[in-house]
């Protein structure tokens, strides 16, 4: 695995493959749009999409936190899809996955998926907090708005980039975005879709390629405005 690391507001940030920045300083993990029980949501409404999404997350997680050494894991919202997806075999793999991590902090800034999904369960000991959360020089939302003296950290909009690649192919990858005020994570979960970010030439992207992140220079022709705004992402 090979990261990626970045400065900002005196902070050290280590991005890592598995779509998670780690705050080594803080030893904490913050992953934004996980959206836990979003395939069972899918299949309650009848539409076939495949299982296993759940377990793929929840490994990649466990990866996450084996690699950082984390204390605690911040979550940029969504943490649940939807009311639908709270099945049985969805929380029973929480409460087996929780329990191997018991000494771990975990902390949910609500997303516009959580208000409708509803808490996690008590039993999981997940502390839900208010949108704008302060963590050192950072206000942790689930939606990339600015803040008021803070940098902020958010999700929701599913940022990716696209690359060229052999030929006249090209390549679309997860990113991370920094622009000036404000910094996108990828979408953590494995059931989720992408959105090609809206990139200014002073603002930094990191793709996620496999098991590396690499960052992106500008393109001369992308001269677009930065990808701090409240959209839908597409999921």
């Amino acid at each position: 695995m090979t990261d990626a690391l970045l400065s900002l507001h005196g902070e050290a940030l280590r991005l890592m493959p598995e779509r998670a920045l780690h705050l080594p300083d803080r030893r904490t993990l913050l992953v934004a749009d996980v959206h836990i029980g979003k395939s069972a949501s899918f299949r309650a409404l009848g539409v076939p999409v495949p299982g296993g999404t759940t377990a793929e997350t929840l490994a990649r997680l466990d990866a996450a936190i084996a690699r950082s050494a984390a204390r605690t894991v911040v979550f940029l919202g969504d943490f649940l899809h939807s009311r639908l997806g709270r099945s049985s075999s969805t929380l029973d793999a929480l409460s087996v996955w929780r329990a191997r991590h018991p000494d771990l902090a975990l902390v949910l800034v609500r997303g516009n998926h959580d208000l409708h999904a509803g808490d996690p369960p008590a039993a999981l000991d997940i502390r839900t907090v208010d949108d704008g959360w302060r963590l050192g020089p950072f206000a942790c939302r689930h939606v990339p708005e600015a803040a008021d003296a803070a940098y902020v950290l958010a999700g929701h909009l599913h940022p990716a980039v696209t690359l060229r690649s052999t030929g006249d192919g090209r390549l679309r990858l997860p990113c991370f975005h920094f622009g000036a005020g404000v910094g996108v994570l990828p979408a953590f979960g494995a059931f989720t879709g992408t959105a090609i970010v809206d990139r200014t030439r002073s603002d930094r992207v990191f793709a996620v390629a496999d098991d590396r992140v690499l960052e992106v220079p500008p393109s001369p022709a992308r001269r677009g405005r930065s990808g701090a705004r409240s959209v839908h992402p597409p999921d």
